[in-house]
């Protein structure tokens, strides 16, 4: 199964299979996420067959039945010329769960058009978005991880030629083709693992060193993908971040100073997406792509209040935050695009039924400048909430300091007298301390 897409390939079809087990609701919203995952790949999705099954068909996924109905759909839309010279051709099967090479193999078999999995469609995307290098290094683990189990099966679907054994070119006695390919999986596997590590110690040293030096308290947004993170991260910090109606827009994490900037400086994180189904490869592959997420001190878990099926997205980032030992971080739940509800009566409502069932959490727009200012506020008596105060005593011969006193910490009062200012501040402890060592303290 190819892994790229080809510039012809613009249009696509879903196919899916509903289990006894999964409600409608829960399946139109997968369906949903399907459709904007390919249109985030570029394709336009023409039409979606789906079936009730008690299970997946072993053969190819689907029915025999509605494979010929696909089929047939397929060689409607194909074949002829001028078709094919205005794209309207269907270059694309994507199937709403991970099937096996040989369900995928069957299934284009039978419909002539090349398939994707779910857990391939959501790889490619990753694989297009990634920038960093370790981004870059995590996709090509995950890659790696879901080919690795299927080159066995692909090569009894290949015949004889994927299982001759010899002990020359590279191979040793008796290794097979799949058997050398699964080795040098590994090995890679292996090596990229170890350039990551080294990152991730890289990346921690140069933290700790830009925290202790400059005293950074850390904010990192988290949530379903899509959840309006980038236009809020944008908002907070007055920066201009990539805001695109797309899954995974944002991959690599992007870190950005809370503005207006206060006492403490508090650094925004915009970290990656969680979808439902996210393959566990992807999840353990990622985990040091949401590094951000685990030292922050707060997370702001970002929720679309105007999605139907947001307590089920509010799940799969509980469940993920989970996985990445990140639950124990505080939190303050965003329910965002409340602006999308409806008009103002649904909208306050909406607003009055979030805040009862999830105390303590903000409802907002953020594009809207008031409800912003409001999120900025908690942020900032967040971190506000340890902060000691102290009187500073500026002679007027060492008035070079003033600048330093205002950059440091809060100033709630500045007098005078003849011999010099004092200065009523409120700062970080070791702040505090150090400027006590500095300057005169009076009282």
């Amino acid at each position: 199964m190819r892994t790229e897409v080809q510039e012809k390939a613009l249009r696509a079809v879903v196919a899916a299979v509903q289990l006894p087990s999964v409600s409608d609701l829960e399946f139109e919203s997968s369906l949903a996420e399907l459709r904007e995952l390919a249109r985030t790949l570029g394709f336009r999705v023409v039409d979606t067959f789906i079936q009730k099954r008690g299970s997946f068909d072993t053969t190819g996924y689907l029915g025999i039945g509605k494979r010929q109905e696909l089929a047939a759909f397929i060689a409607a839309h194909a074949g002829d010329e001028e078709t094919a010279d205005t794209g309207e051709e269907i270059g694309m099967i994507l199937v709403d769960h991970e099937i096996s090479p040989s369900q995928a193999r069957n299934l284009e078999l039978e419909t002539g058009c090349e398939v994707m999995d779910r857990t391939m469609v959501i790889l490619e995307i990753f694989h297009r978005n990634a920038r960093s290098r370790a981004a870059r290094a995590q996709v090509e683990i995950a890659r790696l991880g879901y080919m690795a189990p299927r080159l066995r099966e692909a090569a009894k679907l290949a015949g004889p030629q994927g299982r001759q054994r010899s002990g020359v070119g590279g191979r040793g006695a008796g290794e097979s083709h799949t058997e050398l390919d699964r080795r040098k999986i590994r090995d890679r596997i292996a090596e990229l693992q170890l350039e990551i590590l080294a990152m991730e110690a890289e990346r921690k040293t140069q933290r700790a060193r830009r925290q202790e030096r400059q005293g950074l308290a850390g904010v990192a947004l988290v949530g379903y993908t899509n959840a309006g993170k980038s236009t809020l991260m944008r908002a907070l910090t007055g920066s201009e971040v990539l805001v695109e109606n797309k899954l995974f827009a944002t991959l690599d994490t992007t870190v950005r100073a809370l503005y207006p900037e206060s006492v403490p400086r508090v650094l925004v994180s915009d970290t990656v997406g969680f979808i439902k189904n996210l393959p566990h490869g992807l999840v353990a592959s990622f985990k040091s792509t949401l590094d951000e997420a685990l030292d922050a001190s707060l997370l702001l878990h970002v929720v679309d209040a105007s999605d139907p099926g947001f307590e089920r997205q509010r799940e799969v980032t509980e469940v993920v935050l989970g996985e990445i030992d990140a639950h124990e971080i505080p939190r303050l739940r965003i329910f965002n695009k409340i602006d999308f509800v409806g008009d103002a009566l649904a909208q306050s409502e909406c607003r009055a039924r979030l805040e009862a069932s999830y105390p303590g959490c903000i409802v907002m727009s953020a594009r809207d400048p008031a409800d912003v200012a409001r999120l900025h506020r908690t942020i900032v008596e967040f971190f506000q909430r340890d902060l000691v105060e102290t009187e500073l005593f500026l002679p007027w011969s060492a008035q070079q300091g003033r600048g330093e006193i205002y950059a440091s910490c809060a100033v709630l009062e500045e007098r005078s007298d003849e011999n010099g200012a004092f200065f009523h501040v409120r700062g970080e402890a070791h702040v505090i301390e150090s400027l006590k060592g500095r300057f005169a303290v009076s009282g």
